[in-house]
């Protein structure tokens, strides 16, 4: 039987309640959204900061808590569904999978990827909608009620710094996995009996685990004094100081995708052609010449430039476009920014006064915009994904 783990209770502090990694925010979103009560999430917020909520105990399928309310102590508990059998049996194939996700387990990381293949071989390690049960020995009838948000909350700060206290909810402690891993990487053969099509994984005639031949290692990053170009004629209409630029460029590229593929991670996202313009343009600024005159585009590349120096692609995109967020985003929005004076909401614009506005990217990142005389909206600072962070980014 796996053993409940226990975390000594967070003192009162000023901190944000959303989580600053991806499997912290998707905790906070399931509970967000299974609310329907924002009033018990931003009571509950309080509670997570007052240092009102005790010592935490974790254990397979459930997170409990007393909490300390000035009319009375109350016991939390936040239940989430095991694992079966069977999923953690597709969840350890899927990890057999790649030497690199095995690799990350074995130091202590649970890679994004990971959690997404997991997802489409119908293993939810990460809680959806609906998949949290909170309940409390208070008399309220709201789900959760202010006190069970409050620990919920404080759940995020766990997953912040454990992502393995997920795997703990869901069946597995940290130990037992790791154990089930190394004996497998030792062995040759992957933790679980066979792979998807039957054929048991000794029986495959390719490198098993645990012998698989070193990758090859990064080359250093290339600078421009490197490159060996100077008797090659660059193409009519370019100049000869651009082509170094561009052979450099194509070259730290090539890298970038050569450490996406040996560490498992995402490849960088493919660019239209005036994403990359922009791209150049703010990497390279003696490029920005040439690139205006090319694009025709002169003032809008300026503008994007300076939107890509601070957010990357997803910077350009809130810079120069509008989406519509769901219902529950919007609800998570409007709770974290309901104390701003003179909100505004337009799509993913949330207006706060006359001179200050967050743009909200695809990404669940906030950027902080200011209105100035001569270029209307512009943006002043990298994305966070705390609203009320964002807020003070330039300061």
């Amino acid at each position: 039987m796996t053993p409940a783990q226990g975390y000594p209770a967070f003192g009162a502090q000023r901190r944000s309640t959303r989580g600053q990694s991806w499997w912290a925010r998707a905790w906070v979103q399931a509970l967000e959204d299974t609310s329907l009560d924002l009033g018990q999430l931003k009571k509950g917020r309080r509670y997570a900061n007052s240092g009102q909520v005790g010592a935490i105990s974790i254990s397979p399928g459930q997170v409990r808590a007393s909490v300390h309310a000035p009319e009375d102590t109350y016991e939390v508990a936040v239940r989430v569904d095991e694992l079966s059998p069977e999923e953690w049996a597709r969840f350890l194939e899927q990890v057999g999978a790649r030497a690199g996700h095995i690799a990350a387990l074995l130091d202590g990381e649970m890679p994004h990827e990971l959690v997404e293949a997991a997802s489409d071989a119908g293993v939810p390690l990460l809680p959806g909608i609906g998949d949290l049960d909170p309940s409390c020995t208070c008399d309220a009838w709201e789900l959760p009620c202010q006190h069970a948000a409050g620990l919920a909350y404080q759940v995020a700060w766990l997953l912040d710094s454990d992502p393995f206290v997920l795997l703990l909810l869901r069946g597995q402690s940290r130990a037992e996995l790791l154990d089930r891993l190394q004996a497998a990487a030792s062995s040759g053969v992957d933790a679980v009996e066979e792979t998807p099509s039957g054929v048991s994984w000794a029986e495959l005639p390719a490198h098993p685990v645990g012998v698989m031949p070193e990758p090859p290692s990064v080359p250093r990053k290339v600078q421009l004094d490197d490159l060996a170009i100077t008797t090659i004629e660059p193409p009519p209409g370019l100049q000869p100081a651009v082509l170094p630029l561009l052979v450099l460029d194509a070259s730290r590229r090539a890298r970038s995708l050569l450490i996406a593929l040996l560490n498992g991670t995402p490849e960088p996202a493919p660019l239209d052609e005036w994403q990359d313009a922009v791209r150049l343009a703010a990497d390279y600024p003696e490029l920005a010449a040439p690139l205006a005159v090319a694009t025709e585009r002169p003032a809008e590349l300026g503008r994007g430039v300076e939107a890509w120096r601070y957010g990357g692609a997803a910077g350009l995109d809130v810079l120069e476009h509008t989406w519509a967020p769901d219902e529950a985003t919007l609800a998570r929005a409007r709770a974290a920014l309901e104390d701003e004076e003179a909100l505004t909401i337009a799509d993913n614009h949330f207006t706060l006064g006359a001179d200050v506005q967050l743009r909200l990217d695809r990404q669940s990142r906030w950027h902080l915009y200011r209105r100035t005389s001569a270029a209307g909206w512009g943006p002043v600072a990298p994305p966070t994904t705390d609203p009320q962070a964002a807020l003070t980014a330039d300061s």
